[in-house]
């Protein structure tokens, strides 16, 4: 194996290692805003006095707003118009085009807005003109098969004519103050993340994206047409400056190819996707049998190939020449490169659809660009090519490591559904055996000690396989201690949670709690850490009402990563894990649970929801009370079900949840 081969296996495993344990690439749920309604508003001037401010809506296909005037549901409503005096307003705004049609949901008829893209307009008259900023709160009803009751604000301001949407009501009630008013009170400020978390980790996707398109660049279907294609372009091109100018353009037309590809995803699943997905039984099964067929393929038993006769089409449009030939020799790349670029590809998508959002997108982008990188850049230093490599027998080792991996990645989907059905089909044992003997195969590969149809013959290994077989090797030995108990920390949250095994509590380990005197309360369980965790919200309440307790509800879910990797890093902390112990009551509600209700519980709710399982109940009270489908989401409650602070979501610093909690509690004891 050659050293730049060693490196980019170094590399493969690395990516493994941040792949199971980077949680803004994971496959729970994390937190996310139930509405697939974007807000934008403008301002229209018609005198020093007299305004008009536009609420324009952008919906997604399938589903529709309530209109002002209907009859049921929540219709669009101005709960209040400028917190002050100083500004008068109609009673109804202006709409653009409504309809009235029987609707299943509430079994009557309703007005809803045609279209996805309705438009409010509501004229203001300034009785005060030094008013420049005029602040709304509205809320409305969105259904598709179900209703989601929603709330968002809205500051317009008069002097740029701009509009500025919140989804924090702190926020919005902060801007537009004079710094003296921002100040004023306590602020939870401390207890959230930074703004540029959701940036975090569309980077943390792009990098491992991009990880993975160097690990593409360095197969047998794709590293042979480096020197080809760039061959091709500086002998070709008239001059050397054409010749980097056609490379460039070809890289970028397989950046453009890869991005649609992400962009297609991102339009059939939606940016909501990781709420559906991830707690699907039917998609994680689906996507643990894809990874295993990927990773059948990689150790060479077939090859996952398109159409033969679409490579042929696209090669005859190439041959047309111009920047159109370019870019179709682009995509005949794609196309013949797709069995060993395909199953790389299809992880970078599974795991990004979970997150949801735009980061199918962004993860092309990343992938798509180590592909695109090396043919621009040996076209404008071809003097670099003498340095390639040969290609050898070690491009179809990188393939078989690349399998091994995504046979590992396959066991967390398995595994998620397992965690939601709650079948105890796969503990944490039985996972870590399976991760082990995964992990022991590919050491064993690494040492020649296994040998696969299309590997070449090798009289002995090299230095960068030795390496890399001790590192896996030496990850081996991590993993062993976790099948009795160990925490195995550095994969936080890859493998089922502690409390989901055959042993619990590790191997001669006792739950204190049961073996406790006192009598253990009804649908109570021993939650992480041994807490003592309730699972239902009203006998949580009663039993902190008379333990005189504050409460904290957990909002979690049974296939959630950053859940665990809150419970196995910053719970297990001793300062937090005093005050969950001994200063409040855990009520931990599963929003992904499978578990059927009793019949004369399921229905439809108030809002329009149908409830037919316990997931459903919780996710229902979740988005019903805090307008938010979030896990983790963290509310500290007293027993008037007030809250104690300001909730919180994934808090990965532990001190920052410390605080958090005991500024809950010492409000909660000071009243």
């Amino acid at each position: 194996m050659t050293r730049k081969a060693f490196i980019i296996l170094s590399s493969l495993i690395v990516l493994m290692a941040t792949a199971v344990s980077a949680q803004d690439f994971s496959f729970g749920i994390s937190e996310v805003t139930v509405d697939p309604v974007q807000w934008a508003g403008s301002v229209e001037k018609k005198s020093d006095t007299e305004y008009i401010l536009n609420y324009e809506a952008t919906i997604e296909e399938g589903w529709y707003i309530y209109a002002q005037k209907s009859p049921a549901g929540i219709p669009f409503n101005f709960e209040f118009l400028q917190k002050d005096a100083g500004v008068t307003r109609e009673k109804f705004a202006q709409e653009s085009e409504t309809k009235t049609a029987f609707d299943e949901i509430f079994e009557e008829d309703v007005i809803k807005y045609v279209g996805q893209n309705p438009v409010l307009s509501m004229p203001i008259t300034l009785t005060d003109k030094s008013i420049t900023i005029v602040k709304s709160v509205i809320n409305y009803q969105v259904c598709k098969e179900v209703c989601i009751p929603q709330d968002f604000y809205i500051a317009h301001n008069l002097k740029t004519g701009k509009a500025k949407v919140f989804t924090d009501y702190n926020e919005f009630e902060k801007y537009g103050a004079s710094p003296a008013q921002k100040d004023k009170g306590d602020s939870d400020d401390d207890y959230e993340e930074d703004e540029s978390t959701s940036n975090k980790g569309l980077w943390t996707v792009f990098f491992l994206s991009f990880l993975g398109g160097l690990a593409a660049l360095f197969t047998p279907c794709v590293f042979p047409m480096i020197p080809m294609t760039v061959s091709y372009f500086t002998k070709q091109s008239k001059s050397r400056a054409a010749g980097i100018r056609n490379a460039i353009i070809y890289g970028i037309s397989i950046i453009i190819i890869y991005v649609v590809i992400g962009l297609t995803v991102t339009a059939i699943f939606g940016a909501t996707a990781i709420v559906e997905v991830s707690t699907s039984v039917t998609f994680n099964l689906v996507f643990f049998v894809l990874l295993v067929v990927f990773a059948i393929s990689f150790f060479g038993a077939f090859e996952i190939m398109l159409p033969q006769k679409w490579a042929n089409k696209i090669d005859r449009k190439a041959d047309r020449g111009g920047y159109l030939g370019i870019f179709f020799m682009a995509l005949a790349l794609a196309i013949v490169s797709f069995s060993c670029t395909g199953p790389i590809v299809g992880v970078a998508l599974v795991q990004s659809i979970t997150e949801g959002g735009i980061t199918p997108i962004i993860s092309m982008l990343g992938f798509s660009s180590a592909i695109a990188l090396p043919f621009a850049l040996f076209a404008m230093f071809p003097g670099w090519l003498n340095s390639l490599p040969k290609s050898g027998g070690w491009l179809n080792t990188v393939k078989v490591v690349l399998g091994f991996l995504e046979l590992g990645l396959a066991l967390k989907f398995l595994s998620n559904a397992d965690l939601v059905v709650d079948g105890n089909y796969l503990p944490r044992e039985v996972f870590l055996v399976l991760l082990i003997a995964i992990m022991i195969g590919l050491a064993l590969y690494l040492f020649g000690k296994i040998k696969l149809a299309h590997d070449t013959e090798v009289k002995h290994i090299s230095v960068g396989r030795l390496l890399l077989g001790i590192l896996t090797t030496a990850f081996v030995l991590y993993l062993i201690p976790g099948v009795w108990g160990a925490p195995l920390k550095l994969i936080s949250g890859f493998p089922p949670p502690m409390n989901y095994s055959e042993s619990p509590y590790g191997i001669g380990g006792q739950n204190t709690l049961s073996n406790s005197s006192e009598e253990f309360p009804d649908n109570a369980e021993i939650g992480p850490h041994g807490l003592l965790s309730f699972t239902d919200y009203e006998a949580g309440m009663a039993y902190a009402r008379q333990e005189n307790k504050p409460v904290l509800l957990d909002f979690t879910g049974k296939a959630c990563v950053n859940c665990r990797r809150m419970e196995e890093l910053v719970w297990s902390k001793p300062e937090v894990l005093n005050l969950l112990k001994n200063d409040v009551v855990l009520i931990s509600l599963y929003g992904d649970s499978q578990e059927e209700l009793p019949k004369e519980e399921q229905g439809v709710s108030a809002s329009g929801r149908r409830i037919k399982t316990v997931g459903n109940k919780w996710s229902n009270f979740q988005i019903e009370r805090y307008n938010i489908v979030a896990a983790p989401y963290y509310v500290m409650l007293d027993h008037d079900e007030t809250l104690l602070n300001k909730p919180v979501g994934y808090t990965p610093n532990a001190k920052k949840y410390e605080k958090w909690l005991e500024k809950a509690i010492i409000t909660f004891n000071n009243q």
